[in-house]
């Protein structure tokens, strides 16, 4: 199910806001965005621009799970399966695509606070290719400075990787699919494809566009890095507060290819779809690394936290040391993760007031915290922002071990009763 596909099962279940007034690219859109954050929305007629804007895609963990083909309670398990069993996509010709002027001001291409830098590429998957290493899929922020310049944030992480073993020329794609997006904020080894994993997710086709192997997006740009660099940000992060203003590599944009009546997928830093996005996708790797020490029943990339930094993780508890195991596993499997609570079974991870009760209830600080100094996120405000060095703490509120289950649990109704039966 592409892009396209999706808007239409969205307008089918009328879950898809179609704005018909005419808006403008600077402001006006990223408000409208933020006032109906959890909705998707089609901006229809875009000031000085034919092609139209949606965004909200990604915006809540249903629709994801509509995206996805499955129910919201089944997304960790199918994500962790497919990071597990990634199957190769097959090439589809580029049949609709055409190749325009390469000119970034040809889309509508949204400025989202004042204080931003410039207008922002903000939903672009970037898809690099290395001979060995294979194709590699993450999202990068990129600031617009010139027609075909832009400023791209690159973290040490495998893009930085694949251009460090001279892979200079790359692709940006805007306007893909729900496994697609899933799939390139996945955290995985380098060399596993997160274009076989979004096929694993949901069938994945790729195109070739200029000798780059790209999934079918709506906007396909080949770019390549000039070796300069440029002030990139201000930015609203995940945090929902400005990024601070760094020094980052400069790309131009070389070709530009686009489909036939094409949509250009806008989405508001900050916002839920950006945290539904990014948070998410690391809830498999704190799953898959805390069941490798003891048994992973759930985990929680909380929205409160940023949807980045804090987590809640349910184990089932055998051996006296699992809450702690789980916690230093946890911080394994996102290495930004700040402070991680772990909770019996029993605890629904969803719910903060079940994982502050369980603190209230099964929690000493004198014996259950981990804490330890070490990187951490480049979005913490209060971290280092040079070394990125931060405090972590994880707290073990898992029901003590030796001291049996009594006084432990809550009480269930002495009675299976439904309150309707006594209603008139």
């Amino acid at each position: 199910m592409d892009l396209r596909s999706f808007l239409k099962l969205l307008d089918e279940k009328g879950l898809l806001t179609r704005i018909r007034r005419p808006v403008d690219t600077k402001y006006e859109i990223s408000t409208l965005i933020r006032l109906k954050n959890d909705r998707p929305l089609l901006f229809e007629n875009v000031k000085g621009f034919s092609m139209p804007v949606v965004a909200n895609l990604c915006s809540t963990r249903e629709l994801v799970a509509l995206g996805l083909g499955i129910r919201p309670e089944e997304i960790i398990s199918k994500l962790a399966w497919a990071i597990d069993n990634p199957r190769e996509p097959r090439v589809v010709s580029a049949d609709d695509y055409h190749e325009v002027t390469a000119d970034l001001t040809q889309f509508p291409i949204l400025w989202h606070y004042p204080f931003d830098g410039g207008p922002y590429l903000s939903s672009a998957v970037v898809i690099a290719r290395d001979p060995e290493l294979g194709l590699n899929a993450s999202f990068h922020r990129m600031m617009v400075i010139g027609r075909d310049r832009v400023v791209v944030r690159i973290l040490p992480r495998d893009f930085d990787a694949y251009l460090k073993r001279g892979n200079k020329e790359f692709a940006i794609c805007i306007g893909n699919s729900i496994p697609v997006l899933v799939a390139a904020a996945v955290s995985v080894e380098l060399g596993k494809s997160e274009l076989s994993i979004a096929n694993a997710l949901g069938e994945t086709n790729l195109i070739e566009l200029n000798g780059h192997l790209v999934p079918e997006a709506e906007i396909v740009m080949i770019a390549e890095m000039t070796g300069e660099e440029h002030d990139e940000g201000p930015f609203v992060d995940l945090t929902e507060i400005p990024d601070i203003v760094r020094k980052q590599p400069v790309a131009r944009i070389k070709r530009m290819f686009v489909r036939e009546g094409a949509v250009y997928h806008a989405l508001l830093p900050g916002g839920l779809e950006h945290k539904t996005l990014m948070g998410m996708p690391r809830e498999p790797t704190i799953f898959r690394e805390v069941n490798s020490v003891c048994e992973c029943k759930d985990v929680y990339i909380t929205p409160a936290g940023c949807s980045w930094l804090h987590a809640v993780v349910s184990i089932k508890k055998k051996h006296p040391d699992d809450g702690k195991k789980a916690i230093e596993a946890a911080f394994r499997g996102h290495k930004s993760l700040k402070h991680v609570w772990v909770v019996d079974e029993d605890i629904d991870v969803h719910n903060p007031h079940e994982v502050e009760w369980a603190m209230a209830t099964r929690f000493q600080g004198d014996r259950d915290i981990i804490m330890k100094r070490e990187p951490g996120s480049s979005l913490d405000p209060s971290s280092d922002m040079k070394t990125r060095m931060t405090t972590k703490m994880g707290f073990d509120l898992t029901i003590p071990w030796g001291e049996g289950q009594k006084g432990f649990f809550k009480p269930e109704p002495p009675l299976k009763l439904k309150f309707e039966d006594y209603l008139e």
